[in-house]
């Protein structure tokens, strides 16, 4: 307003420098139409409907008193435009219908003040000629008018999808953050579930053996302290990633397939006895596979020790094909149910084989679950590799 009402201020103050020739009540009443022009255009952005209908109204009196334009008509431009650039579709077609007839309405003013004689000697031709010549700035400001809308129209879009994409960014950022939390939630189960188990055995090992062999019992509880250790280490590296928010996958744990026989060893210490046999051509995996195969294996067996039953025993068997790694997983146990095994626990409230589902998901691999022919259970993945790995 205070932009509009500078221009307002300049546009009056040379509608009274023109206004010296004008009869009395002629310049009393171009001064009060000059003066209320100026108050529309100081509001005519905040009210453009208020302004372009009064303008209009102000220049159809102007004509009917026949008072000759002078500086004040560069209002009339003025709320032709703004009709175009800030007022409603009703407004806009007005603000154009205003500005075509202005032209005709001042050939018809000029020639009502000088009776009924042709202007200026003018023919009728030329009379339509000055009238349309008179219409062409208000049709370019009204051109004008349009063009400002359009282009404000498109700088909104812009903005607003700038905004959605920003938005978009900040839900995929939160969906990858949970995604991320799930995964370490997983990491820290299959931690727990193992080591515990381990940890379990041994305990109730060293409990029987206490009174007659005193050096077992010790030795197992060195594998109790060496096992909580490691699984503390662990728990607080992945709660750490869990407190943080700037997470990196460098910093995340990473065990791989070459670490499955330190993973075997660990297990038969426990007391589970466990074969394992390789095939194919060992080579770099991507770590996402990597990692997937070792816990899937971890998983596994620790519910082998929980569901297996007395004197089971399992397989473990890794096959590096062409275009994918075979993974088996199989014990000759007489434990729980299978729909138990398959709910991840006797009590059901495990992860079980939908945390394997899930992992082997994340790398588009498929999992086959499901009692073995003569007893046990039988886990089957099949991970596939990308070419050139």
């Amino acid at each position: 307003m205070v932009v509009d009402g500078a221009w307002a201020a300049l546009v009056v103050l040379l509608s009274l420098v023109s206004q010296y020739r004008e009869e009395s009540w002629h310049r009393i009443g171009y001064f009060a139409i000059t003066a209320l022009i100026g108050c529309l255009m100081v509001v005519r952005r905040r009210w453009p409907t208020l302004a372009v209908t009064a303008g209009l109204g102000l220049g159809l009196l102007q004509v009917g008193l026949g008072i000759a334009p002078q500086g004040s008509s560069i209002g009339y431009l003025v709320f032709t435009y703004t009709g175009a650039a800030f007022g409603t579709q009703w407004v806009s077609r007005l603000a154009l219908t205003g500005g075509l007839l202005a032209g005709p309405l001042a050939v018809l003013e000029e020639h009502w003040t000088q009776g009924d004689s042709t202007p200026t000697g003018r023919s009728a031709a030329q009379q339509v000629f000055v009238g349309a010549l008179l219409s062409t700035p208000f049709i370019l400001c009204w051109a004008w008018g349009r063009l400002t809308r359009v282009r404000r129209a498109y700088l909104t879009e812009l903005e607003d999808r700038a905004e959605r994409l920003e938005r978009e960014r900040d839900a995929q950022a939160k969906v990858a953050v949970a995604a991320e939390r799930a995964r370490i939630a997983r990491e820290l189960h299959d931690v727990v579930a193992h080591n515990v188990s381990v940890m379990i055995v041994q305990a109730d090992g060293a409990a029987y053996v206490m009174d007659n062999s005193p050096a077992q019992a010790k030795e197992a509880l060195a594998t109790i302290a060496t096992t909580g250790r490691q699984a503390l280490v662990e728990m607080r590296r992945l709660l750490g990633l869990l407190r943080t928010a700037d997470t990196t996958e460098e910093y995340v744990p990473q065990p791989s397939v070459q670490e499955l026989p330190e993973l075997l060893e660990q297990v038969r210490t426990a007391g589970l006895p466990v074969e394992f046999s390789t095939s194919g051509t060992p080579r770099e995996l991507p770590r996402g596979v990597e990692l997937t195969v070792y816990r899937i294996v971890q998983e596994a067996l620790t519910n082998v020790r929980k569901h297996g039953g007395p004197n089971v025993s399992a397989r473990v068997a890794v096959d590096f094909g062409d275009r994918d790694l075979n993974v088996v997983i199989e014990d000759d146990g007489r434990g729980s149910t299978d729909e138990q095994l398959a709910n991840g626990g006797a009590d059901g409230q495990g992860h079980g084989l939908i945390g394997m589902r899930e992992r082997i998901g994340m790398v588009s691999g498929s999992l086959d679950a499901g009692p073995r022919p003569g007893g046990g259970f039988r886990i089957r993945a099949v991970l596939p590799l990308r070419a050139g790995r």
